[in-house]
């Protein structure tokens, strides 16, 4: 139940941003599909190819379906998200929250190794946006110095270190959702960033 949980939430706010990268270059609704499928499960089809278990959407067409409900949504109502404020980099830090957890996750539940399962959990969290971004032509977050892949290895490695302590659950879940969220929180919002590498002078 846990791991279902948090596959629908991070499709559906992938499937958001992918939706409003789309509303923005004001593309038709199969192209809204388009994005807000390919950023909903490219994360998670990712971690599924490379952990060699069966792909999730295709075991259950439930989540093409949150795909197709948000791509409907947005294109009736993509402008007034847009109102929120930086709705796209929002829906993308929930994103990033709920899937660092869920890749990790889900690489424990088949025996992996929790270095395995960080891995999995920031692949799985990042991948959906940087496809996005990419195939948009659009900056991607991954580049900047702002906090990103950051936030995913911080709630990845928060879960592995909570359920390798035997704090599983929902509990587990949730404070390592919430750190992720809270750090590209404050990457949006005030604009976090974690030093960069500087060349020593010679």
């Amino acid at each position: 139940m846990l791991l279902q949980v948090l596959d629908y939430i991070g499709v559906g706010v992938f499937a958001v941003s992918g939706a409003i990268v789309a509303s923005r270059k004001q593309m038709d609704f199969i192209a809204f599909l388009f994005f807000a499928t390919l950023t909903g499960i490219g994360g998670g089809t990712l971690r599924d190819l490379l952990l060699d278990v069966p792909v999730f959407w295709v075991h259950s067409n439930a989540y093409l379906f949150v795909c197709v409900a948000v791509s409907v949504a947005m294109w009736f109502f993509a402008h007034i998200v847009e109102g929120f404020g930086k709705p796209l980099r929002w829906a993308d830090a929930v994103g990033i929250s709920a899937y660092s957890v869920m890749g990790a996750a889900k690489s424990l539940s088949v025996g992996d190794t929790a270095l395995v399962a960080v891995s999995m959990g920031v692949a799985t969290a990042t991948f959906g946006g940087i496809l996005r971004d990419v195939i948009a032509g659009e900056p991607s977050a991954i580049v900047k110095s702002e906090i990103y892949v950051s936030a995913a290895f911080a709630g990845a490695g928060t879960y592995v270190l909570l359920a390798t302590l035997g704090i599983g659950g929902w509990g587990a879940a949730a404070a390592a959702a919430a750190l992720a969220f809270v750090l590209r929180g404050g990457a949006i919002q005030f604009g976090w960033t974690l030093p960069g590498y500087s060349s020593p002078k010679s």
